[in-house]
């Protein structure tokens, strides 16, 4: 038994199946512990293999590579140093689990199974894992140590048995993606396991992007009396080490680092770079590029991209046809200046004409209608597609939640591309995501200070210009209006009158719920995009294409 031990937090961003890689990281960070004078350094759920690994876990192959890797980590601990508590898929007694490992005097000194493996939303762990046994504590340096595996905090039955087996604290390490309003959540939740177990608590989560998702970390450290003792950076790597002692009535700790968490329009801004900078960075890409049109859409994407990778790797393109008007080319250009990215014009009219002339015998007497429309932003999602294949950089699209919620958008044209900063992000937020760029430089952005996005892009009426004088709100209720019905209908599943209630007209409301319901298709075959809001589409929102239901009309 000890009455002193000191934790240290690795609040890292692994790879989804860079084993070696994660690895080095982690023993790169438990050095850095060491002459902190950690006893033990902890790090995320299944930091090893990179969460969500999903069906990856499946291969028997990398689960080898996995146990082989835990070994070599292990035998590191043989040097006297700190221990090290890691995540990782574990094999044993035929079946896989999502594992807390604690690596100590050179072996695996214990494991932990994760009991309560969540199956909702974008999480469908009991596809891969079997689930664990209620766990007991594990024995860390003489500290009775319970520690739960992420969805295991958010039921009271398994830091419940925890208390009852005689741990001492509660350690639990996460892979929590970010949503908004969810720290909040996360912080209520843990304060509910601290009042029914009287135990202090560890909150270590994952930073970084994987696909769809970004975790924030934001990890905090609770005392028993709830009060606030530790808290890490937002959207960083951090490690810190806290000091414990054992007093009369239990475990307690000196003050650490406190970092404010970020939260409103920073922290979707911060999640948004965040996430792109590691789908195009992991995935080796060079860089972006995306279609600038004078638009707000456009343009903030063409922000979020600067700050995230920097100008250097960001190419705006110019696709002006004879609807473009000379405000747009204007604003696209002084977009482009303020951002200080590469900016080239390449007129998609030849294309049209061509278009035009291959088609006449077919389309002969035939009014012009949607269908040459879309012939223009197929011609733009053609040419960025042949920039990128000829020059290596992905395709920025960017359409908004909004949008994609009515099928505001034409499938390979302005549709196209590998990613979507905006895909989760509704067009009232973009406004206010672009004013508040044009105030705040965001930590760790690449990009420059002051304004980045013209005022008149912020001004004028939003408009495709695929026809003379058209706006949006020709074919779509006002942005305000719409986004707080389709609020309603995706992230809340509320009924008509629930919706009509709240001021909307009836007809408004039912031809809303139409148009979501018939772009199901689209959105199928739309590039994936940053998760911010507690329902994004695809994991988290799984309706059938093939669909008659019409239950508000």
């Amino acid at each position: 038994m000890t009455d002193r031990i000191a934790i240290a937090l690795g609040q890292i961003n692994p790879t989804v199946g860079d084993i070696q890689g994660n690895a080095a990281k982690m023993l790169a960070c438990r050095r850095e512990a060491a002459a902190a004078g950690a006893d033990v350094i902890a790090f995320p759920e299944l930091s090893l293999s990179g969460y969500p690994p999903e069906d990856l876990v499946l291969k028997p192959f990398f689960q080898d590579r996995l146990a082989a890797e835990v070994e070599a980590m292990a035998e590191a601990t043989a040097d006297g140093g700190p221990a090290m508590l890691i995540g990782s898929p574990w094999a044993m007694e035929g079946r896989v689990f999502n594992a807390a490992l604690l690596l100590d005097g050179g072996a695996v000194a214990a494991v932990s199974r994760k009991y309560d493996l969540p199956n909702y939303g974008v999480f469908d762990e009991k596809r891969v894992f079997a689930a664990g046994p209620m766990p007991g504590p594990v024995n860390i340096r003489g500290v009775r140590v319970g520690v739960l595996v992420c969805e295991d905090m958010w039921t009271p039955d398994v830091a419940e048995c925890l208390e009852e087996s005689g741990a001492e604290l509660l350690l639990v390490i996460n892979g929590s993606p970010y949503e908004t309003d969810k720290g909040d959540e996360r912080l209520g939740i843990a304060i509910e396991r601290i009042v029914e177990s009287g135990l202090p608590l560890i909150y270590l989560n994952q930073v970084g992007g994987q696909d769809e998702l970004v975790f924030d970390g934001a990890s905090f450290v609770l005392r028993r009396d709830r009060s606030l003792a530790a808290q890490l950076p937002s959207f960083a790597e951090h490690m810190t080490v806290t000091q414990w002692e054992r007093g009369d009535e239990g475990w307690d700790l000196d003050a650490a680092e406190i970092v404010p968490p970020v939260d409103g329009v920073e922290a979707i801004y911060r999640a948004m770079m965040l996430g792109l900078a590691d789908y195009v960075n992991k995935n080796g890409f060079k860089g972006v590029l995306l279609g600038l049109s004078g638009g707000i859409d456009s343009a903030l994407s063409a922000a979020v991209a600067v700050d995230a990778l920097g100008p250097e790797r960001v190419q705006c393109v110019m696709m002006p046809s004879p609807y473009t008007s000379a405000d747009s080319l204007e604003d696209a250009a002084a977009c482009a200046q303020l951002l200080g990215v590469r900016y080239d014009t390449v007129s998609i009219e030849p294309a049209m004409d061509a278009f035009g002339r291959m088609l006449h015998p077919l389309f002969n007497g035939r009014a012009a209608d949607i269908t040459e429309e879309n012939i223009q932003s197929r011609a733009r999602g053609l040419t960025l597609m042949a920039l990128s294949n000829k020059f290596g950089a992905m395709v920025l699209s960017t359409g908004n939640k909004s949008e994609m919620s009515v099928g505001y958008a034409t499938l390979y044209g302005d549709m196209c591309g590998g990613y979507s900063v905006l895909k989760d992000v509704y067009k009232t937020t973009v406004y206010a995501l672009s004013r508040w760029r044009n105030q705040v430089v965001p930590a760790g952005a690449k990009g420059p200070a002051g304004r980045v996005i013209p005022e008149r892009i912020l001004t004028k009426a939003p408009t495709a210009e695929l026809k003379p004088d058209q706006t949006d709100q020709d074919s779509l209720p006002p942005y305000d209006a719409l986004d707080d019905i389709l609020g309603c209908l995706i992230e809340q599943e509320l009924g008509l009158p629930e919706i009509v209630a709240r001021g909307h007209d009836q007809e408004t409301v039912s031809k809303v719920w139409r148009l979501l319901d018939r772009a199901e298709y689209k959105r199928r075959q739309a590039p994936p995009g940053v998760k911010l809001t507690r329902r994004s589409f695809g994991r988290d929102r799984r309706y059938p294409i093939t669909n008659s239901f019409v239950g508000l009309l």
